[in-house]
């Protein structure tokens, strides 16, 4: 007698840009369904993941009977301008963060048809958890529990799996009628329950606190990705000529100053990262400064929005320095990207699939520490 092939869990992946989480997911999850309103996002969505299971299109005008099937996943990764510190200050009330009620009015709609997936992930910045005195985070933690779902939150940085400063919000919902005890913590004492998210908690409403939980993770292990190792031989940016390095020494602030002396004087090639900013003067004027950093962690990566959004790689070895625009293979790099994954070709395309996804590796290790466990219960 030959058994049955085991199912595979369904995911949907929401505002899904180039399917990083569908990277992440790989072959032992089927997606069900993915969805992004980016024209260029969804044709590199297709090129790496075939176009069949997505739908291009605003969220707002999506047929709610798309997500009328048992799911165990619906994972969103929403606008997260409004809530980040570049953006507005505008949270759940910007035009671009705002989508979140358009996406929670869907899942709502098929829970009440009776299609409540198992687990809801939802990502963003971690400036969700202050914007509006908090009020942002607890009406989405509250629209999710209302929906009869526990809640709760872990505080990621990626520099724990790529070389890159990213902390990101975490939000993981499972439906109540699973039994979650193997999977929470009496208290917060998990590397991803930081101080900001433990204030947070703190000062919380009792109705809130009775359905968060602390979920249990363990601590992943040291990253082994150096960034030495993300470094493109065949870069698709071209070296800035000595006159725009000059521009670039000239503008930077007095720490920056003493981190590129400090790695002439090391006499061996030292690797920096460096992001324009504006910065206030002694006369509170803001000017644009050059900030750089040689600690082997790239900055975050953020959607071009002109050149300062744009990362700059540095390259020092005595006397000389060279730098040059991050490339694209650096930025799918940085974002845990397989080699084989499919980038655009034009520059800025490339830069925004990366600075607006997810980190690959953070997705798989939450389908191996809660997601798994989550369907096993």
């Amino acid at each position: 007698m030959v058994n049955a092939p085991l199912q595979r869990p369904k995911f949907a992946e929401f505002f899904a840009g180039g399917g990083m989480v569908h990277a992440a997911l790989g072959a032992s999850w089927d997606c069900a369904l993915a969805n992004d309103i980016d024209p260029m996002k969804c044709a590199v969505y297709r090129d790496n993941w075939g176009g069949n299971r997505l739908i291009e299109g605003d969220v707002a005008g999506l047929d709610p009977s798309a997500l009328h099937q048992p799911l165990d996943l619906v994972w969103a990764s929403s606008p997260c301008q409004d809530f980040s510190l570049a953006g507005n200050g505008k949270g759940l009330k910007g035009m671009r963060s705002g989508v979140f009620y358009h996406w929670m009015k869907l899942i709502s709609q098929s829970v009440k048809a009776g299609f409540a997936p198992r687990v809801i992930a939802f990502e963003n910045v971690t400036g969700l958890m202050s914007r509006a005195q908090g009020r942002d985070f607890t009406y989405v933690l509250n629209s999710l529990a209302s929906l009869g779902y526990r809640v709760g939150a872990l505080e990621i940085d990626a520099r724990h799996f790529v070389p890159q400063s990213r902390p990101r919000l975490f939000v993981i919902a499972l439906r109540k009628d699973i039994d979650a005890n193997a999977l929470r913590l009496s208290a917060p004492t998990g590397v991803f329950h930081t101080e900001k998210l433990r204030r947070y908690v703190n000062a919380a409403s009792v109705d809130l606190k009775s359905d968060f939980v602390w979920w249990a993770h363990s601590a992943p292990a040291p990253s082994d990705i150096a960034l030495e190792q993300i470094i493109d031989k065949k870069p698709d940016t071209a070296w800035f000529e000595d006159s725009q390095v000059d521009a670039l020494l000239a503008m930077m602030s007095g720490p920056s100053s003493a981190r590129i002396a400090q790695a002439r004087r090391a006499g061996k090639r030292e690797i920096g990262l460096l992001y324009k900013r504006g910065r206030p003067d002694e006369n509170g004027k803001i000017r644009q400064r050059a900030e750089v950093r040689f600690d082997g962690i790239a900055g975050c990566l953020r959607t071009p929005a002109g050149g300062s959004s744009r990362q700059t790689i540095v390259f020092v070895k005595g006397n000389s320095i060279k730098a040059r625009l991050l490339s694209s293979k650096e930025a799918a790099r940085l974002m845990g990207l397989p080699e084989s994954y499919k980038m655009p070709a034009r520059y800025n395309s490339a830069y925004k699939v990366a600075g607006d996804g997810v980190v690959v590796p953070i997705v798989s290790y939450l389908e191996a520490q809660l997601f798994q466990p989550m369907l096993a219960a």
